[in-house]
This record gives structure tokens, C-alpha cells and sequence, in this order.
């Protein structure tokens, strides 16, 4: 029996056609530099909409030609100034998704953005190595999902699952996993001498290991894993992600994990009870659980595969945690929550499906309820936050579309946020 969709559909409906033309956005969007390029905040992430929707068949596929055409319109930003969500990688993610929903489409442009996004990851690692080298510590950019070779990663395992780009980036990952010490100290090898901004932050004197989806840990540990379920290993990868998984297990406080440690976590007794935290993508205990749920996979390990997934519904339905998410992004809002629910759902023994599926109802029905009129909503929505995806409409369409209408993206769009 097909499941009725839910009126959250609507609202994502609505969003996308607020969105359907270039020509109608506000100057206030186009006139931002990164409008052409950037997946988080600009055309590409709106793009990516309308080709999900064109690919089950609820929008024309002419509203994607239309925004692939203004991203065309520049010159693509290649090197050390691309990551996954600009430039190079963020336009061949788009195309490659365009091109799983239409076959053969897309391949010249394919073609060149594969070459250049390959050569910088294997100079990204060269200089990674170099750094390991001299004994310093990464930067969060170094490997993490928006900004580092996790994200870059995600895109190579999907245009050249086989190639030896993607292969380096993940020995550099699993040398990433490797101990290191600092001041006589140790220290795992993914911890940064700055904050979670990633500069200097006199709050992190010592620096601190990052734990989330978005530019920690379990970034890596998702791509690990993803390659691991897609037959492509090297040495000590395995070893690899077990390492991290003890790093989140030695962390966990009931069902939730922090979003970082320190040099004083690691030097007092441990972590206690959490004060409520947003569990979200970006960073809190949904990515995390994703991310360990995918590694459970991987390894085909049901136990571990339990906790992840009953710690995400835990997540999902504590008030307290709940209440301190007070928007409906996808980075750190309700849709990202919405988005990870369902597909942990997909992939989840029956008992836990069926308490992420309630907890994924439920979610939707916080961001879009009843009685709500959804052209208002949609408006609201793209006045207060703009047209972004990682924390903008364009986002929380893409997010609602799939979970809402019950189903799995047929593009795979969010393979860009290290879920699929």
C-alpha cells in the first residue's frame, strides 16, 4: 500500500516554485559573489531542488537547465579555494546528480570537473602528508565534510569510486586515525590547535578534537564507511573506523554525544550528563548516529548498528534537546533532523524503524503543521533565510520532498552532507 504523503510536501512544493526562475530572485542573492558557486548558499543548492524534483517527476526538467545555465555562467573556482560546497566539487556533485536521473547527460562537463577535482585532492594529501611529516596538527579544513577531503572524498567515491584520487584520500584519512602526542600528551590524530571555527579561539587554549558531521570526526568515519559498503578499501581501514568508533564510544553520555573535547576533558575524569543540545546534522547527535549507523553497515555489525539507531530516536524525540533547534534548516534545524530520520529509517532493524519513522512524522509535523498555509510559510521561509541549502529554503525543500512523499532521494543529492 502507498503511504499518503504528508502535507509537509506542500510546503516543499511551494518553495520550489517560489524558486522556479532565475530571472524572479531578489538582487540581494545575485549580487553576492558566491551566488554562481556555492552549493551551501547559491545557485548550485538551487539547482539541486529542481533536479531532484525533475527526477520523480514533480517538476519540469527545464527549471534545471535554467539554474545550470546561470552556474555556467562563471568561471568554475578550481585549487586550494574549491572545496564540496564551492566551485569544482560542488558543481560536479550537481552534475553527477543530474546525470544519475538522466544517463550519458552532462559527461563533457563531467569529464573536466573530474580531472580537476582529482588533482587537487591528491595535492591536498600530498600536503597533509607533509604536515604529519613536521609533526603538526591539522586543520579542521584539512579533513573535514564542508571544507576538507571527507567532503572532496564523497564527491571521487561517486565519479571514480576506483580511481587512486580517492584512494589517497582515504589512506590519508586512516593515517588521520593514527595517535599522536603533543607536549609529551596524547592527542588523536584529527585533533586541531584551534577552535571549531577553525582559527585561534582563546575558549580552546589546547586545541580540541571536533566530533561532528559537518567538520569533525564522524565526517571521516561516514566516508570511511561509505567506501567500505561500495567495495572500495585499502589498507587499515577497517582498523581505521574502529579506531573512531572507540573514540565515540569512550565520549558517549547516555544517547547523545558532545559536540567536541578538550585538553581539560581529556585530563579530567570524563564527560558527565549533557546539558540539552540541538542534535543536529552539522554537529550534535544525529550526524554522529548516522554516521556510526553507517559504519555498523560497513562493518556488519548489528550491535553496534543498535546503538546508533536507538540513540538517534532517543535524540529525536528528547523535548529538551528538541527545544533548543529553533529553525527548519538543514545544517542545524528540524530538516536536517527530518532528513537523517528517514534515511537511518531505510536502513534500520525493524524494531528502530519503526520509532525513527514516528520520530520522522513527528518532525515533519513540527515544521510544517495542518493548518499552516504553505505559500505563507514558503515566503516567511525564503524572506528570513534566503534560498540556501545547508541553512536556507532550498534545503529544507530537498529534505521534506523525500520524507514526506516516502521515499529515498533518486538523485542522491545528499550524498554532499555524507548521509548516502
Amino acid at each position: 500500500m502507498t503511504r499518503r504523503p504528508h502535507l509537509a510536501l506542500r510546503l516543499s512544493d511551494r518553495i520550489a516554485e517560489l524558486l522556479a526562475d532565475p530571472d524572479d530572485v531578489p538582487s540581494a542573492w545575485t549580487s553576492q559573489p558566491q551566488w554562481c558557486q556555492s552549493l551551501a548558499h547559491g545557485v548550485p543548492g538551487i539547482a539541486l531542488l529542481h533536479i531532484e524534483r525533475a527526477a520523480v517527476g514533480r517538476g519540469p526538467w527545464e527549471r534545471v537547465r535554467a539554474w545550470l545555465a546561470v552556474a555556467a555562467d562563471s568561471r568554475v573556482t578550481c585549487g586550494a579555494d574549491s572545496y564540496l560546497y564551492y566551485g569544482a566539487p560542488a558543481l560536479a556533485h550537481v552534475l553527477s546528480c543530474a546525470a544519475e536521473a538522466r544517463p550519458g547527460s552532462y559527461q563533457g562537463a563531467l569529464a573536466q570537473l573530474d580531472r580537476v577535482v582529482a588533482a587537487e585532492a591528491v595535492r591536498r594529501c600530498a600536503a597533509a602528508h607533509v604536515r604529519v611529516e613536521r609533526g603538526g596538527f591539522p586543520a579542521l579544513a584539512e579533513f573535514d565534510t564542508v571544507r576538507g577531503l571527507a567532503g572532496i572524498g564523497a564527491v571521487l567515491l561517486r565519479r571514480a569510486p576506483h580511481g587512486a584520487a580517492i584512494r589517497a584520500v582515504l589512506a590519508h584519512l586512516v593515517r588521520l586515525t593514527d595517535q599522536v602526542e603533543r607536549n609529551g600528551e596524547p592527542r588523536p590524530g584529527w585533533w586541531t590547535a584551534d577552535g571549531p571555527s577553525g582559527k585561534p579561539d582563546q575558549r580552546f587554549p589546547d586545541g580540541h578534537a571536533n566530533n561532528g558531521l559537518a567538520h569533525g570526526i564522524a565526517g571521516p568515519l561516514a566516508l570511511l564507511a561509505l567506501a567500505l559498503r561500495r567495495g572500495v578499501e585499502i589498507e587499515g581501514q577497517r582498523e581505521a573506523i574502529g579506531t573512531i568508533l572507540a573514540w565515540l564510544k569512550r565520549w558517549r553520555a547516555e544517547h547523545a554525544w558532545p559536540y567536541w573535547i578538550t585538553g581539560a576533558d581529556l585530563a579530567g575524569p570524563g564527560h558527565g550528563p549533557l546539558a540539552a543540545q540541538r542534535p543536529s546534522w552539522c554537529y550534535g547527535t544525529a550526524g554522529v548516529a548516522r554516521a556510526q549507523q553507517l559504519a555498523a553497515l560497513a562493518l556488519d555489525n548489528r550491535h553496534l548498528r543498535h546503538q546508533a539507531e536507538t540513540a538517534l530516536a532517543a535524540a529525536l524525540l528528547d523535548v529538551p534537546a528538541l527545544a533548543a533547534t529553533t529553525d527548519v534548516s538543514v545544517c542545524h534545524g528540524y530538516a536536517g533532523l527530518v532528513h537523517i530520520a528517514h534515511r537511518s529509517a531505510a536502513d534500520a532493524a525493524p524494531h528502530t524503524a519503526t520509532r525513527l519513522r514516528s520520530a520522522t512524522g513527528l518532525l515533519l509535523d513540527t515544521v510544517h503543521r495542518g493548518r499552516t498555509d504553505p505559500d505563507e510559510q514558503a515566503r516567511r521561509l525564503l524572506a528570513s533565510t534566503g534560498p540556501a541549502l545547508l541553512d536556507g529554503a532550498a534545503g529544507t525543500a530537498l529534505a521534506l520532498l523525500a520524507a514526506a512523499s516516502g521515499n529515498v532521494p533518486v538523485t542522491r543529492w545528499d550524498a554532499c552532507l555524507l548521509t548516502a
